[in-house]
């Protein structure tokens, strides 16, 4: 594999864009105690739209039918996820709360996947699971409610992927994103406009706010939808294994969160049957 071939230019998009969306995240939980998670991802994600129609101009292209239902799911799953996982991270840490949405794009790559040897790999993934579930009686015990909303982001993300591979043919990955994200704009600003704990409409919060945006999706989510379009819906998934790594490192280094020993074999397991089943995937695509 040269450095100019599409997975590899697909994986160098994606480090990127994890890097960039997770030190957004940890930007964004800082922004919590002035606007809230409804206040930032209103933000956040109305600023973003802007920013990507302005540059894509997406008006450009016209759409079918059955274009503009698949654009409307992948725009409502991109909403849904951004806004319940802000309010995930605004109860449990960075770290753990990527590593359970992870459970979307992670088992749709495992149950995409006709391999024996997967079934090792989701052994792993529940393992992985079931550490982070919430102790209720223990004193350091995740919020519960917390870990549902990481959860259901998760599923949100799963419907991201699939729908946004369908979506994706759609004039370039860029437009696809601006469609998207405006279209996830409608439905999440006004949700989270009315549940922000202040204004969102004065200036000294828009410098953090726009640098959310350009980290959290404006970026990331145009270099996702470029790999998108070189890899497989189940190699997307699981070359977004370091995810939970690289959330749990941004916790940490901005938001000085600590992990417990249980909570990082967790994120371990997890990341073990992603990188598992992407290194299984390959050998079989050698071999055969």
């Amino acid at each position: 594999m040269t450095l100019k071939s599409p997975i590899f230019i697909a994986v160098g998009y994606l480090l990127v864009a994890m890097m960039a969306i997770q030190s957004g995240s940890s930007l964004a939980k800082q922004l919590f105690p002035i606007v809230g998670p409804g206040g930032t991802v209103a933000l956040r994600i109305s600023l973003a739209a802007l920013i990507l129609l302005m540059v894509f101009r997406p008006w450009r292209i016209s759409l079918t039918l059955s274009q503009w239902r698949s654009m409307i799911i992948y725009g409502t799953s991109l909403g849904g996820m951004q806004i319940l996982f802000y309010f995930a991270i605004e109860r449990i840490p960075l770290g753990i709360g990527v590593a359970l949405e992870f459970s979307g794009p992670l088992l749709l790559a495992l149950f995409s996947s006709k391999r024996k040897l997967d079934i090792v790999w989701v052994a792993f993934a529940i393992c992985g699971m079931l550490l982070l579930l919430p102790d209720m009686t223990g004193v350091d015990a995740l919020d519960p409610i917390g870990v549902l909303l990481a959860l259901s982001a998760g599923g949100c993300w799963a419907g991201y992927i699939w729908f946004g591979q369908r979506a994706g043919s759609v004039g370039s990955g860029g437009m696809t994103v601006a469609i998207g994200m405006t279209i996830a704009a409608i439905i999440i600003f006004p949700i989270g406009a009315m549940t922000a704990t202040s204004s969102i409409f004065t200036w000294s919060v828009l410098p953090m706010a726009l640098t959310i945006a350009l980290l959290s999706s404006a970026l990331p989510y145009s270099l996702e939808m470029l790999a998108l379009k070189r890899l497989s819906t189940q190699h997307f998934s699981v070359m977004m294994s370091l995810e939970p790594a690289i959330a749990a490192m941004a916790g940490f280094l901005i938001l000085s969160e600590q992990l417990a020993l249980s909570q990082w074999l967790a994120i371990g397991l997890i990341i073990s049957a992603s990188m598992g089943s992407t290194l299984s995937a390959q050998r079989k695509k050698t071999d055969g």
